[in-house]
């Protein structure tokens, strides 16, 4: 049992030190996922193709901007992830945490119909869920999804929403915060 003691107090020491970086805030960047998320959208529809935007701005997480072509709605998404999109029809919305962020910070949904949002946790054994709020993300919960570690992909049953717009929020990390517009 002694010969244990040496270790655990190294073990010790190198955790203290690294505790006590002068460098505040997460430096943790995962790798991208291998898997990506498959898109909703039908390759033969050209109409639900999705082009860069000259006009969008940066968001928060500073993630490149692009917006569909079609009238699905707006939405951003970093590159070498698919476009958020409801499938013809719009029953489905696809949607990603990774690096603790979203893949994209704005969504839409159609109003006053029942949707799913595929959900994908590529963030390793880190938790995440997916709280719609009325309005703003201090809003009045409007759906509450189960927490789940990544690597995973959940698809999350919505009950219809009025018309308007709603926050999305990982109810653990409160950097994780976009727009869903139900329209």
């Amino acid at each position: 049992m002694s010969a244990f003691r040496p270790i655990a107090a190294a073990i010790a020491v190198l955790a203290i030190a690294a505790c006590t970086s002068s460098t505040p805030g997460w430096t943790y960047a995962p790798a991208p996922s291998a898997t990506p998320i498959p898109s909703a959208v039908a390759s033969a529809d050209a109409s639900a193709s999705v082009a860069p935007s000259a006009s969008a701005a940066p968001s928060a997480s500073s993630a490149p901007s692009v917006e569909p072509t079609s009238s699905v709605g707006p939405s951003s998404v970093p590159s070498g992830e698919p476009a958020p999109s409801i499938e013809p029809g719009g029953s489905t919305v696809q949607l990603a945490a990774q690096g603790i962020a979203w893949s994209t910070t704005e969504l839409t949904a159609p109003a006053d119909t029942a949707f799913q949002i595929v959900f994908a946790n590529n963030d390793a054994s880190v938790p995440h869920d997916v709280d719609i709020r009325s309005g703003d993300p201090a809003g009045a919960l409007v759906h509450d999804s189960d927490t789940f570690p990544g690597v995973e992909t959940r698809t999350l049953d919505i009950d219809p929403l009025p018309a308007g717009i709603y926050a999305y929020v990982c109810s653990i990390h409160s950097n994780m915060v976009g727009t869903l517009y139900a329209e």
